[in-house]
């Protein structure tokens, strides 16, 4: 988990306007590594981010600038994830909310809003709020949404070099041409979902040991929230 507060702002704890959070995800769809989320506060003391935008319209490298530039101005940001175990365990969809709790809670100032990505909110006990499109109609979304990209993408950039093979680096883990011809050829790694259906299949091709999973990973299940199934998939 990656956290910052700004050590300058000019933000006025006694004002009423709310302290307003975007929060989005990365990494639902594909069939390999972590979902990541990511939970932005901006300072109004600091200059305006121009090009923010969803982060899957913009090119890598306009990612990367605007990278820096959220870390460098944000008031607080924070970073988190839900690990291929936890996905495997609760389901993607509760995984992304688990991730995106642990985005919010790991902030340095708490917001009194926030909003989210999507058509639903993990659960929070502060204020929140699910705006679709929202990665390109709040910066703040935005700003979140290219943190958890950028992130994850660098993640799935350490896992190429140590599985090459399935060729991490270029697709993310996605499903494509080339990495399901991978996993035919062989067989899934300790990083692949094993509860999407391709790596299940590949897994049951090669007949290896699936992984046992931790009692405490089965009881993050439980705090996602009232609607979580510890085995829905």
């Amino acid at each position: 988990m990656a956290a910052k507060l700004s050590a300058q702002s000019g933000l006025d704890f006694n004002s009423p306007l709310d302290i307003v959070c975007g929060v989005d995800e990365a990494g639902r769809g594909p069939l390999a590594g972590p979902v990541v989320a990511a939970a932005v506060i901006f300072d109004p003391a600091r200059p305006r981010i121009n090009g923010l935008d969803d982060s899957k319209a913009l090119s890598a490298k306009k990612r990367e600038d605007l990278y820096e530039k959220i870390v460098d101005r944000a008031l607080a940001y924070c970073i988190a994830s839900a690990s291929v175990e936890e996905i495997d365990t609760i389901n993607i969809l509760h995984a992304s909310m688990l991730a995106m709790k642990r985005a919010v809670e790991g902030l340095a100032v708490m917001p009194t809003l926030v909003k989210v990505d999507g058509n639903r909110c993990p659960v929070l006990s502060i204020r929140s709020e699910a705006v679709v499109g929202g990665d390109a109609l709040v910066k703040q979304i935005s700003a979140a949404s290219i943190l958890a990209k950028v992130t994850r993408d660098h993640m799935l950039v350490e896992l190429h070099d140590r599985f090459p093979m399935y060729g991490f680096a270029t697709h993310s883990g996605y499903g494509t041409p080339q990495h399901l011809k991978a996993l035919r050829e062989h067989g899934p790694c300790e990083h692949h979902r094993r509860s999407f259906a391709p790596v299940r299949e590949a897994h049951a091709r090669f007949g290896s040991v699936l992984p046992v999973i931790a009692p405490e990973v089965i009881q993050a299940a439980a705090t996602v929230g009232d609607d979580a199934d510890a085995f829905g998939f």
